[in-house]
């Protein structure tokens, strides 16, 4: 178990396994490569400290993506943040996956993952957390309740509107 290692240990293999996973969900969902690397270290220095001074057992994953969650949250309620996104720089979808797209694809898809983009933005910002926690992250929807602190119907209907959204982005753009 993580929680029996000692903490400089704990915390060396914990920023190993995590740290891309929370920087790209800090990329979807500000939108913004260079917020979603602060978020990171925001979190990841959040870890070290808790790393430091925690002695029960922890399931340390769940707990970085909701202080993840809570810190892109915190970051788009700032009044800075939100001059700051206008000026920024879109967010550039293959920056966030892992395998390159052939060339066929890439030419075939390209529109079509700009509308689902553009589609994703306009959600409301608690309808992009749910749904990246439970279909990027594949948590279930019992766990996305518990971290965001809302109840498993509340979920169902926040996850049920995005991607009806979404769909419907997708059916009237072809």
């Amino acid at each position: 178990m993580e929680a029996a290692l000692h903490p400089n240990t704990q915390y060396e293999e914990l920023y190993a396994a995590h740290y891309a996973r929370i920087v790209r969900l800090g990329r979807m969902l500000l939108a913004n490569p260079d917020d979603a690397e602060e978020v990171g270290q925001e979190v990841f220095l959040k870890l070290f400290k808790a790393c430091q001074t925690e002695t029960r057992p922890m399931l340390w994953g769940p707990w970085l993506t909701r202080v993840a969650v809570n810190a892109c949250r915190d970051r788009r309620r700032s009044g800075w943040w939100k001059l700051w996104r206008e000026s920024s720089v879109e967010l550039q979808e293959g920056s966030i996956t892992s395998a390159e797209p052939s060339p066929e694809a890439q030419a075939v898809g390209r529109e079509r993952r700009d509308r689902i983009w553009q589609s994703f933005r306009r959600l409301a910002a608690r309808q992009q957390e749910v749904f990246v926690l439970r279909h990027v992250e594949g948590w279930s929807t019992e766990a996305v309740a518990q971290a965001l602190g809302l109840s498993p119907g509340s979920v169902k209907r926040h996850l049920f509107r995005a991607i009806r959204h979404l769909r419907a982005a997708l059916e009237v753009n072809g």
